[in-house]
């Protein structure tokens, strides 16, 4: 597959989630990236325009060499982070990639940690 179309699948992927999952004040957005070598985690509201909390495997995942594992610690490191921003229940945004691997270990981390979605 030619690497501009799967982009380009991502980005129509994610249009489609976002056209339902919006974060409030109440209820942030835990919105996930996923590159070739790092996670990412973010507690958004998009009314605001505004981060609240944020995650990643760069300063979080300490020397986890399973990829899996470092996805996990960053979802329990985000939830530590939003239990003290005093934020429990969220809304998950896979960002158009699919819900397995390491997308899932950031969820299973984030609801180990004390998110609810």
């Amino acid at each position: 597959m030619d690497a501009k179309k799967k982009v380009r699948g991502r980005r129509l992927r994610h249009n489609r989630v976002r056209k339902k999952v919006v974060g409030t004040s109440d209820r942030p957005r835990l919105a996930v990236y996923r590159s070739n070598r790092h996670m990412y985690a973010q507690l958004i509201d998009d009314f605001t325009g505004r981060t609240l909390v944020s995650a990643s495997t760069l300063k979080d995942a300490g020397s986890a060499a399973d990829r899996i594992k470092a996805a996990q610690a960053v979802g329990e490191a985000i939830a530590g982070r939003a239990k003290d921003a005093g934020i429990e229940l969220v809304t998950f945004d896979r960002g158009g990639f699919r819900y397995h691997g390491r997308v899932k270990a950031i969820a299973d981390g984030a609801r180990e940690g004390g998110l609810n979605f």
